[in-house]
Parts: structure tokens; C-alpha cells; sequence
């Protein structure tokens, strides 16, 4: 015996733990709280779904989303439920049906339910499992001449490792919603810096100043007898002819005497 047994309120102490550090519930064969353990009943699949089609349809809250036979024949329904306590914020409500035979061909029919809060926190102050203990409590209730228990089930099944523990690991899948991943803190992201596409250099040339032709040819000296051709271009020539030098005229005014 555990010593943590006699501690007094310890079950709502982990039920109000839970609430705040987690927002997804899914039911095992061997849970945290009673009330999430994995439900078998000797009635056939067909019955056990139209229950909770129908409990479905008549709560407050709960509509249907879709229901589908997956691989194996395991009956797979999926409900949403408007949280009061959550301000209406949705739970997505799975429940998973499998029916098996015993030695002497009577069915037995394995319940399995997984919740899960929208919510952007750790925490849905246990409106999650409250949703999957709602609908297993009214199971229990209407049909509670057939469940089965652990111990009989254990004596009663063909094959106890086989589809309904595949179903069940399905199930114990549903993970919390929100948080970091088990290897560590966040990975630092590389930020990549872009390099500036190269801007393009004009070489600048200095200008080269470009000689223009005089307008008058060079005057031969006085002591020259002849005057040299000016050529302003190779193609045009200015005879020398055409060129006249043009001197000043001088007037000297004078006062004739009496």
C-alpha cells in the first residue's frame, strides 16, 4: 500500500493538476482516474453506436461531425462540443467502437474515447475529460448488466493482442496540443542575409579636346616673298587669293595758319 493513499483529496488534487497542464484525455487500460478506463460490453457494435448517435443528437452542445467504418471494421465517430465553462470553445470528441467474438461466439464490444480542447493554452481546466466521463457514465448506466470486466475479458477473448490493441494504440496517440517538443527548446532558425546584386561601375574617360582650325591663315613675315596656303582640313582649302588683309586708314586733321 502506497503511503500517498491516505493523503485525504488526493484524487481531486490530480484531477485539478491535470486541468491546468493538459488539454487532451484519452482512455487506457490502466488510467490516471477510473472514470477514463477502456469500456467493454456483450452487446453487439450496432447497438452501443446508436446510443451515442443518439445521446449525440439530444445533448446540449453536441452535434455530430462524421461517422465511418476505418480499416479492420472499427467504428469511428467524431462529435464536437461547445464547453460552457470555455466560453463556448470547441472539444473534438472521438469514440472508437470494435467488436470481437469469444469461444462461444457471443460479442463483445470495445470502447475507446479521446478528447481534445481548442485551445490556445496548456490547460482546459479538465473540460476534456469531463466530456469523455459524460458519455461513458451513460453507457455504464444503460447497459450495466453487460459490461465486462478487465479479468473477464482477459479469459473470454480469442486474441486479447491483437485488432483491439492496435485500436487501443491508436488511441493513446492523443497528445497535448500547444507545447514544445520533447528534444529540447526551440531550434534556432539561420537567417539568411541577401547579398546586394553588384552595382554596376561607369568608367568615366576624360574627354579629349579636340583642336579646332583656325579662322585666318598664318601672314607670312616681310621678309618673305611669298605666303604659304593655311589647309583648315584635308578635303578644304582656302586660297590665299581670297584672303585680304584689310589695314587701318589714318587721317590726320590739321589746322591751316593765317
Amino acid at each position: 500500500m502506497d503511503l500517498n493513499d491516505f493523503i485525504p483529496f488526493k484524487n481531486e488534487f490530480n484531477k485539478a493538476y491535470q486541468g491546468i497542464t493538459t488539454n487532451a484525455t484519452h482512455t487506457s487500460e490502466k488510467p490516471l482516474f477510473d472514470e477514463l478506463r477502456v469500456r467493454r460490453y456483450q452487446r453487439p457494435m450496432t447497438d452501443i453506436s446508436d446510443f451515442i448517435l443518439e445521446k449525440i443528437d439530444h445533448w446540449l452542445g453536441w452535434m455530430i461531425k462524421s461517422e465511418k467504418t476505418a480499416v479492420g471494421g472499427m467504428n469511428i465517430i467524431r462529435a464536437e462540443v461547445s464547453s460552457v465553462l470555455l466560453f463556448g470553445l470547441k472539444i473534438d470528441v472521438t469514440f472508437g467502437l470494435y467488436e470481437e467474438k469469444d469461444g462461444s461466439g457471443a460479442p463483445i464490444t470495445t470502447v475507446n474515447a479521446k478528447a481534445e480542447t481548442q485551445i490556445e493554452s496548456k490547460g482546459d481546466l479538465g473540460e476534456s475529460r469531463r466530456s469523455i466521463r459524460m458519455m461513458l457514465g451513460s453507457m455504464d448506466f444503460n447497459f450495466k448488466k453487460d459490461r465486462i470486466k478487465e479479468e473477464e475479458y482477459q479469459c473470454r477473448s480469442l486474441d486479447t493482442k491483437g485488432s483491439a490493441a492496435a485500436m487501443q494504440q491508436m488511441f493513446n496517440n492523443a497528445q497535448l496540443q500547444h507545447t514544445t517538443k520533447a528534444d529540447g527548446g526551440v531550434k534556432a532558425t539561420t537567417i539568411e542575409l541577401k547579398k546586394r546584386p553588384p552595382v554596376q561601375t561607369i568608367q568615366l574617360k576624360p574627354s579629349v579636346k579636340r583642336e579646332e582650325p583656325a579662322l585666318f591663315p598664318p601672314v607670312a613675315s616681310a621678309n618673305d616673298g611669298a605666303t604659304e596656303s593655311y589647309e583648315s582640313s584635308p578635303s578644304t582649302r582656302i586660297p590665299v587669293e581670297e584672303i585680304k588683309l584689310s589695314k587701318p586708314k589714318i587721317t590726320i586733321v590739321t589746322k591751316k595758319p593765317y
